[in-house]
């Protein structure tokens, strides 16, 4: 019996492109899927979907988020698009990772008070909607802090404020609600952990000379990292505390000690850390998609 995988991504992408190819060296049947391309039909009888490489699929692998129209017309398809995979995954078709985590993960403020609740070791934040408490929330944090988007990845947006005017230049470019996190001393590096399944690979991320951002699309650089136990454990109990069998999960060891769980990626990207790991990534990501679907009865 052949097994058909739906990957849900950018067909020139390539981390679809990697991942189908890997799925078809295990046997499976992949097909790349827009997100536009995406269809739902709902009769008395029940509900259909298309295209068929997702009608079709024993499991379905997310390799995208789903919004990329002008911000007027995003939320209605989002909304949609999300709930298609919802339902996809209600009648039983395994979806890496689940639209619930997808949505959690994203969101920066649900992940973080996720994690906290969970008992994870989490930088203090703080959320507001408008520039005058921007400025409070900033000398609740010391007069030092890190302003991101709540929707954002890559390290894209990230600024350090360390005055009033800083803060109130942040607050003004925003849109909405303000993310401001406490600035954590440190090394001037990271570790990205990616877990998958059981396992997890890890890759410690050094910040560009005079930076303190990490992130690779930054200019950040990788190399190898072998993570203690606890920061193994650390990485799981985060992945798990969203819902996610796969995730790049950002720890950041402070210069007082702590290790800290900075946020989680539903949608993991992989070409960076297999630089300096290898090929066992790409390959421990296929193999555990491939078990979703054989485990599909």
């Amino acid at each position: 019996m052949t097994h058909r995988a739906c990957i849900l991504g950018e067909p020139n992408g390539w981390h679809a492109k990697r991942l189908a190819a890997l799925l078809a060296q295990r046997g499976l049947e992949p097909a790349i899927v827009t997100w536009q391309s995406l269809t739902a039909e709902v009769t008395a009888s029940g509900e259909q979907f298309g295209p068929h490489g997702l009608a079709a699929a024993d499991v379905v692998a997310v390799r995208g988020m789903p919004g990329t129209s002008p911000p007027e017309s995003r939320l209605e398809e989002v909304i949609f698009r999300m709930d298609v995979l919802g339902r996809v995954a209600a009648r039983g078709t395994p979806v890496v990772n689940p639209p619930r985590a997808l949505e959690v993960a994203i969101d920066k403020y649900l992940a973080l008070a996720v994690l906290a609740s969970n008992g994870l070791p989490v930088p203090r934040t703080l959320v507001v909607q408008d520039a005058a408490e921007a400025v409070r929330a900033w000398e609740a944090l010391g007069g030092d802090c890190v302003v991101k988007p709540l929707f954002g990845s890559r390290g894209r947006g990230i600024v350090r404020c360390m005055s009033a005017e800083a803060i109130g230049a942040a607050a003004a470019s925003g849109s909405g609600a303000i993310y401001l996190q406490e600035f954590v001393p440190h090394g001037g590096w990271d570790v990205r952990a990616l877990v998958i399944g059981e396992r997890v690979f890890g890759m410690r991320r050094d910040a560009a000379p005079g930076q303190w951002v990490t992130n690779l699309a930054c200019g950040g650089t990788a190399s190898l990292f072998v993570l203690p136990a606890d920061q193994e454990d650390m990485a799981r109990r985060a992945a798990a505390a969203v819902g996610a069998s796969l995730a790049g999960v950002d720890l950041l060891p402070a210069t007082d000690g702590r290790v800290l769980v900075l946020e989680v990626n539903a949608v993991p990207g992989w070409r960076g850390i297999e630089t300096v790991a290898g090929d066992a990534v790409g390959a421990a990501i296929a193999d555990h998609v491939a078990a979703h679907a054989r485990a599909r009865r």
